[in-house]
């Protein structure tokens, strides 16, 4: 006789429910964060039999849609050994809430979480990982800003398709840019494209300043801030006065970019900014013609960071052209080609990062209020 045949007629438990659950694992597992079922990372908030069915309630303290037909299968299939005869449904809540781990400063009114994407030095596709970061967050469900800090060198005008002065309705904040369901502002559009900035640092400080506090950010469950390279007053300034929930550190596997990517590594550490994980970038090149894999930049050099500093190793992506095309016309990987499998790594990147800062705002308890995003069935 089957498990299913043997429960025809009895109804389940609670805790027989909520046991076939806790065999039930996030995907988005953190080795350094977590190694948690659905049960006790509390993403279950109630199990039932109602009319028949079992009822299933999850809160995802995360934007992560890209996970949400997976961890219904799984629970299907857990509770299927439970009682086979009934059919399971899942309601998915989002709730995402404001983390600021020093607990000493504020987020400007609007925005809720600040993530900045640095790098030690330039050349490693930081800007372009932060705009895919920001998108793909965008995708996962989430209200995303983007702030392009590169004082000396801002291109995210022209990998999100933006362009003209900031615009004012009070005369006092600046509205942001608008595109591929971003809010964007950037020095870049205050100067003509082949303006050089020769500011000292506290003026370049002072700059980024007053791109974060006086532009009118709508509701921002998060604002990806795309740092310029190094570790200057500008890092610094950043660090100190502004809200971070964590920083995400972006090299390729070369030597000489990993010695600077430890460097950024070690100044958000003084300054207490979690470091939210290391991304690798062009870290294979795949031959266009013949298919052949190449290494250029050397192999697993990001990973061994990650594990030497124990943090998230984040994900590999690949030095792809058509990466670099689609963010020089404006239409970036993500929106470009939503399916392809950098997509995936980068909303991979995107819900592992958001995942880490609502975990470590669970630790410390409930400080913060939550807002509820968005629910599917």
């Amino acid at each position: 006789m089957s498990n299913s045949d043997a429960r025809q007629g009895t109804t389940p438990s609670v805790a027989e429910l909520t046991s076939a659950l806790k065999k039930v694992m996030n995907p988005d597992q953190l080795a350094f964060a977590d190694n948690l079922d659905i049960v006790s990372d509390q993403t279950l908030t109630q199990v039932r039999v109602e009319g028949g069915n079992i009822i299933v309630d999850l809160k995802l303290t995360y934007p992560a849609k890209g996970i949400q037909g997976a961890l219904r299968s799984a629970i299907v299939e857990a509770l299927g050994v439970v009682d086979g005869s009934r059919e399971v449904e899942v309601n998915f809540t989002t709730q995402i809430g404001a983390q600021s781990p020093r607990g000493t400063t504020k987020a400007p009114n609007g925005i809720k979480n600040i993530i900045a994407v640095a790098s030690g030095k330039g050349g490693v596709g930081k800007s372009t990982t932060a705009v895919n970061l920001a998108l793909a967050l965008v995708a996962e469900g989430a209200q995303v800003g983007l702030l392009d800090a590169d004082i000396y060198g801002p291109s995210q005008p022209m990998m999100t398709g933006t362009e003209g002065k900031p615009e004012t309705l009070d005369g006092k904040l600046m509205e942001p840019k608008r595109n591929h369901g971003l809010q964007i502002n950037s020095i870049g559009y205050m100067v003509g494209e082949d303006q050089a900035m020769v500011w000292r640092g506290p003026m370049a400080s002072s700059a980024l300043e007053q791109l974060i506090t006086q532009t009118r950010w709508e509701n921002l469950d998060y604002l990806i801030v795309d740092m310029p390279p190094g570790t200057g007053d500008i890092q610094l300034t950043l660090a100190q006065k502004v809200a971070l929930s964590g920083a995400v550190i972006v090299t390729t596997p070369q030597d000489i970019a990993l010695i600077d990517a430890r460097k950024g590594v070690r100044m958000f550490e003084k300054v207490s900014i979690p470091i939210l994980g290391i991304v690798e970038n062009m870290a294979v090149h795949i031959c266009s013609s013949c298919g052949h894999a190449e290494h250029i930049f050397g192999e697993d050099g990001g990973k061994r960071m990650a594990e030497q500093h124990e943090v998230e190793f984040l994900g590999s992506l690949p030095l792809d052209i058509n990466i670099r095309m689609q963010a020089d016309t404006g239409r970036p990987t993500v929106v470009a080609e939503p399916e392809s499998a950098a997509t995936q790594m980068y909303r991979s990147i995107a819900r592992k990062v958001t995942r880490k800062i609502a975990l470590a705002g669970q630790s410390e308890g409930p400080k913060f209020p939550t807002i509820s995003i968005s629910k599917s069935t």
